[in-house]
């Protein structure tokens, strides 16, 4: 795709309720979600090792800056949906990289998501306790 701000790649990844659009650019691996550096918006080490894992295991660390806008969820959804999203900009990018992605399993969406609660019920599955007499 291209823009006013240049060429990029783009990919839409989705974890729980959280959605990330990422943009890959040409650059220096820097990764900026929401206008803030990551680093700054992940403290945890787990979350940042999470969102550079496809830039590490594709080689392309300093071959592309990531400019993420993210929406709903917390920051564990949204690393993931990062995740996935620069997977998918990076497949969209050279689709030769499509083996190695799929076989890490960075191309398939986590559907795990939080279960509704079902009437009856005090949460998802608990039930009330139940008394003999």
């Amino acid at each position: 795709m291209t823009t006013a701000a240049g060429n990029y790649y783009y990919g839409l990844g989705r974890r729980k309720t959280a959605i990330a659009r990422v943009r890959l650019y040409p650059g220096n691996g820097q990764i900026t979600v929401n206008g803030k550096p990551a680093e700054e918006l992940f403290q945890r080490p787990e979350q940042r090792r999470l969102i550079e894992e496809p830039l590490r295991h594709t080689g392309m660390q300093n071959s592309f800056s990531a400019v993420v806008r993210c929406t709903g969820g917390g920051t564990n959804g949204w690393a993931g949906a990062i995740r996935l999203g620069i997977a998918r900009a990076l497949l969209s990018s050279d689709e030769t990289l499509r083996r190695p992605l799929r076989q890490a399993g960075m191309l398939t969406r986590d559907p795990r998501a939080k279960e509704r609660k079902k009437p009856g019920l005090k949460r998802a599955r608990k039930a009330p306790q139940y008394t003999k007499r």
